[in-house]
């Protein structure tokens, strides 16, 4: 890349994060709440990958659910000791700091490379609210004092296609158990309703994110030239096995004090009984994230494609747990009946 490119891209990144995507909005909050929720395109027909009919939906539909909250206007609310401990103690937020931190800068990055206006338009825009995420965990962590490690140096990604395989697929899979957990922590009432209804267009947000990736990501294969699809496809599994290695693992840092602090990426899986003082079934947590993910989705064009990759691993996982509890129990019964 040339110095001009760079310092053009410098000034794209930089325009991307100092402004919002549109002016703020006329609308109610409880007008803008659903329209975030609700779209559908005036197309007639399917929508298939490929058409400019799908792309421009695909750009809309990001564009139009733009929900123009902002951080600086917060009301975080007052915890009680135990519920203020409850929260610090969760191992997530460095790593949830750093990966929307890493997550704008990966995005503007493909954005500011790509010629295409909607898809530019699209991603620019995801960038953008990525930066947004980080700003109000930010101020979280700042007003309720929570101690994190310091952020490394953001680094432009040098192979910006990879770079937002990764986060992409790392949003789809993380999303989809985030949903489950972010449920089961409303209903357990561990957590102030405030701080519930404060995350929750942040929730929904992640919704808009892998719905454009879902939809990306097809079009992109769909428009690619043959002889390039063999190669994406090896960088897709590349993506994946990272992406299992990454999940299998803990991060450890420390702080200026010298303190210890072990991020846990896979968080979003492991993390349900932090939500809830209550036994966690697994069975009854793969189902309320499947339930959670469908209604999330459930508002937007049914023609747009949806990640399929973690309901699919969960249904997997769902059928292969009944059926060796099934297994056991017959063994059960046959012991009982045999004694």
């Amino acid at each position: 890349m040339s110095d001009a490119r760079k310092a053009a891209g410098k000034s794209s990144l930089a325009d991307i994060y100092s402004h919002l995507p549109d002016s703020p909005s006329e609308k109610t909050l409880e007008q803008v709440d659903y329209d975030a929720r609700h779209w559908s395109s005036p197309v007639k027909g399917p929508l298939k990958p490929g058409t400019t009919e799908h792309k421009k939906a695909m750009a809309d539909m990001f564009r139009e659910t733009f929900n123009p909250y902002k951080p600086s206007v917060i009301p975080w609310p007052k915890l009680d000791p135990e519920t203020l401990h409850r929260i610090t103690s969760l191992p997530i937020w460095d790593i949830a700091v750093q990966t929307e931190g890493k997550a704008r800068l990966r995005m503007a990055a493909y954005a500011d490379m790509l010629d295409d206006p909607d898809v530019k338009d699209a991603i620019a825009r995801n960038a953008w609210e990525e930066n947004r995420h980080k700003e109000v965990l930010a101020r979280m962590v700042e007003h309720y004092g929570i101690p994190l490690a310091p952020e490394d140096p953001y680094i432009e990604p040098r192979d910006t296609e990879w770079a937002y395989l990764v986060t992409g697929f790392s949003e789809c899979w993380d999303s989809f158990f985030a949903f489950g957990l972010f449920s089961l922590a409303e209903k357990a009432g561990l957590f102030p309703m405030e701080l519930i209804e404060t995350f929750e267009p942040v929730m929904q947000e992640e919704c808009r994110h892998i719905l454009l990736f879902a939809n990306w990501l097809a079009y992109h294969r769909a428009v690619m030239p043959l002889w390039r699809r063999p190669w994406f496809e090896m960088r897709v599994i590349g993506v994946l096995f990272f992406l299992l290695y990454e999940r299998l693992s803990l991060v450890r840092s420390f702080d200026d004090n010298g303190v210890e602090h072990t991020q846990d990426n896979n968080f979003t899986v492991t993390g349900a009984q932090s939500m809830t003082d209550k036994q966690v079934d697994f069975v009854e947590l793969m189902e309320l994230c499947l339930k959670e993910n469908e209604r999330r989705f459930a508002g937007y064009d049914p023609r747009l494609l949806r990640p399929q990759m973690a309901p699919f691993a969960a249904r997997m996982a769902l059928g292969g747990v009944r059926l060796w509890r099934r297994l056991r129990g017959r063994k059960g019964a046959d012991a009982q009946q045999a004694a």
